[in-house]
């Protein structure tokens, strides 16, 4: 945790759990394969070939690469998701509660968004939280913040800190 002077903010980091580190890993490797493949066999001629193993494999790393989580801004009433060159803004106004919940993200399905290639995030549903958001990159670090009608899961490399950041401020 860092605590920032100049605009009253705390960072806290995102380290990458086991899980996203494994996902990643796979995902990107197969995402080269699949380039390598097309540059070593593309025929010159087949648009559908270039497209489907070199265009879209780099189009879907680089897009997932900037939407990766490097950590989370903590102010008086905002919560701000790091990412590549841009900051996801939460309004803590409304926030009813904050809680460390390891379990969390368990048997959780994805209805849209990241299922683990350099973060989880987007919507997602399981039976004990219902419909909830994600931005995490561990999930056994999980912090549930309730909001009236929304519910966010994020993953602090301190959750206790962060929460008790949390109730301070509320």
């Amino acid at each position: 945790m860092k605590v920032h002077s100049n605009n009253n903010t705390l960072s806290f980091g995102a380290p990458w759990g086991l899980s996203l580190r494994l996902i990643t890993t796979a995902s990107v490797t197969v995402l080269f394969g699949i380039m390598v493949f097309g540059v070593l066999n593309y025929p010159g001629n087949a648009l559908i070939l270039l497209v489907a193993t070199i265009i879209l494999p780099a189009v879907l790393l680089l897009a997932s690469a900037l939407f990766l989580i490097r950590g989370y801004e903590l102010s008086k009433d905002k919560l701000f998701i790091q990412r590549l060159g841009w900051k996801t803004e939460i309004d803590l106004q409304e926030l009813q509660a904050a809680e460390i919940d390891p379990e969390a993200m368990k048997k959780s399905i994805r209805i849209f968004g990241n299922g683990g290639l350099f973060c989880f995030a987007g919507k997602f549903r399981n039976r004990k939280l219902g419909s909830f958001r994600v931005f995490a990159t561990d999930p056994d670090l999980a912090v549930v913040l309730r909001f009236a009608g929304k519910i966010i899961v994020i993953t602090p490399d301190e959750p206790h800190k962060f929460v008790a950041q949390i109730k301070r401020i509320q």
